[in-house]
């Protein structure tokens, strides 16, 4: 079949379907996507809140928890123990599909009534380890999210085997590191971006197996280097200490000039490793990966993103977790050992499953189901014979194609399509489709999306940021009892928290490494951080030295100077 041009029926821009892309699309047994790319990501994202959390009591035990919902959601919350128990049945809420309304509707009324986990996480693997989310195996970690085998991490997300981080984002087994972003193997890392295997590394950009560099890009192997000039190792230390890191105004000082530095350098048009035909950004160990974001060890795969556990094979639209997804489309927060998912949110170890919520377990052959473990043949949790499952399933699914559900702005949803964001546990605004594609209120409501208000918080601020200590040689212990103004005071659009504490762990970490505290909340600080990391988008510019045509995450006018593949390995690497 030839390619074809759309027309997404959400933000009316053309795009389109590769030829290759309806082999995929019949293996599936769905038909071609309406929403583009970047509306479908969007789209689903908007199913995913990471980051802001709540506390309520659990409705079974009524212990305290903290949770992903808001009351005000009107979604019923449970803490974990309770439920993963036996304490309560998710079979119970099952019902018979009715075919005088849409299945989007019916579903929707499902997950309105059914209990959620207060977060998503193992939270038998958690280990002192509060106010985290899509989490597995931390030992003495806070605020943290998408992030799994850690110690003592902090105010992060995305972090791997990793020890002793604070402000940190796309980390894999390094340790003390602070304010960087897509480092690996690294220790003593510090407001640094993209490197790997090295040590003793501050405000640098690009280098590999390099230790006590300060100030620089493009090294490889390479130590005492001060913005990419060699020096002794006494000249390192006398010049390194002349710039007092201990103070907050000159940390932001050193942070404009080096942005600034990292400019006259070339810059590789995709951040990857050893990937065979592929298209994409931050993509490592894997071949025939298309325009996709954030995926290790994956073959055959497109317009997927956060597959950070590899293995995955053939999965379309396919954003977070992994780990030997097989046939996986349109899919958010699922994996291990996955196996033709359609429409799957927190799927975890099944097969042959759509349209189905946080269930996890050895499940297979479920459509529409909220919360099962070790089930089959379910359809809206109620049980069917292997026999009454496989005649109903065609049924349901010409039904959502005769009836579709029809949201407020007049878009059609069919089979194959993933959930209308409107029928969403989530405001728009509390979840990750903000981060990646950021709305005002006003907008954001126009496109259909849930909009939350910020309430009134029931807290005083007793300090203003610009009151800080500037050194945190100033700083004294009674700091952790303050409650600290975020210098965005809320007037950001970064989910900003308006105000934040100091927990005696991270001054703690402050103090052992000699760093400033900060002036922003978690929120803002994470946003500012991933303003080194490039776009989910790819565009075409030309290469700056040879002038071939190539597709980058940089935009053409942006002012980085870009180098395809084989020039920057004749320069840099």
């Amino acid at each position: 079949m030839n390619s074809e041009t759309k027309n997404c029926q959400n933000c009316k821009k053309d795009f389109v379907i590769e030829s290759d892309d309806f082999a995929f699309y019949e293996k599936m047994k769905v038909p071609a996507p309406t929403f583009c790319p970047d509306c479908r990501l969007q789209r689903r994202l908007s199913f995913r809140n990471e980051r802001a959390l709540y506390k309520r009591s659990c409705e079974l035990c009524g212990k305290d928890t903290i949770t992903m919902y808001d009351l005000s959601g009107g979604i019923k919350n449970y803490c974990g123990e309770c439920w993963q128990s036996d304490k309560w049945d998710p079979m119970q809420y099952g019902k018979e599909h009715d075919f005088s309304k849409s299945f989007f509707n019916q579903f929707s009324e499902l997950i309105r009534k059914i209990p959620h986990r207060n977060l998503s996480v193992n939270f038998t693997t958690l280990m002192n380890s509060n106010f985290t989310n899509m989490n597995h195996a931390l030992k003495n970690c806070y605020y943290l999210f998408n992030s799994d085998y850690d110690e003592n991490c902090m105010y992060s997300e995305e972090v791997e085997h990793s020890k002793d981080c604070v402000d940190v984002t796309m980390i894999e087994g390094t340790e003390l590191a602070y304010e960087s972003l897509n480092c690996n193997k690294c220790y003593q890392i510090y407001y640094s971006v993209d490197c790997e295997n090295s040590h003793n590394i501050w405000f640098s950009k690009n280098l590999s197996g390099c230790s006590n560099c300060f100030g620089c890009m493009n090294l490889r192997n390479q130590q005492y280097h001060i913005f990419n000039e060699k020096v002794s190792k006494e000249e390192y230390d006398k010049k390194v200490g002349e710039y007092k890191l201990d103070s907050y105004a000159n940390v932001q000082n050193l942070k404009k000039k080096i942005s600034e530095f990292w400019l006259n350098f070339p810059h590789k048009y995709i951040h990857g490793v050893k990937n065979l035909n592929s298209s994409g950004d931050y993509i490592s160990n894997s071949k025939y990966v298309e325009k996709s974001f954030i995926a290790t060890e994956s073959e055959n795969c497109k317009h997927c993103m956060w597959l950070i556990l590899g293995g995955n094979k053939e999965c379309f639209d396919f954003t977070q977790f992994g780990e030997n997804g097989h046939l996986v489309y349109e899919s958010l927060i699922s994996g291990q050992n996955i196996n033709n998912v359609i429409g799957g949110n927190v799927v975890v170890d099944g097969r042959n499953i759509s349209y189905s919520m946080h269930c996890v377990g050895n499940n297979s052959n479920l459509f529409g189901c909220f919360g099962l473990r070790n089930k089959q043949y379910c359809i809206l949790n109620k049980q069917y014979t292997k026999e009454e499952y496989e005649a109903l399933v065609p049924k349901i699914i010409a039904h959502m194609n005769e009836m579709p559900y029809v949201d407020k702005k007049g878009r059609i949803y069919k089979y194959g399509e993933f959930f209308p964001a409107e029928i969403s546990q989530f405001s728009y605004n509390e979840t990750s489709a903000q981060e990646f594609f950021p709305m005002k209120k006003e907008s954001a409501e126009g496109n259909g999306f849930l909009w939350k208000d910020v309430k009134e918080k029931n807290y005083k601020i007793t300090l203003k940021s610009q009151d800080l200590p500037d050194s945190i040689l100033d700083v004294k212990e009674d700091i952790t009892a303050q409650i600290i103004e975020c210098e965005h005071r809320g007037q950001c659009n970064e989910q900003c928290a308006t105000a934040f504490r100091v927990i005696s762990q991270e001054l703690q970490f402050y103090k052992s490494q000699n760093l400033p505290l900060p002036r922003l909340c978690p929120n803002c600080r994470h946003y500012q951080r991933t303003k080194n990391r490039n776009p989910v988008k790819l565009f075409l510019r030309n290469c700056a030295k040879c002038n071939k045509e190539i597709e980058t995450s940089y935009a053409s006018d942006r002012p980085e100077i870009v180098y395809c593949e084989q020039c920057y390995q004749q320069e840099v690497a």
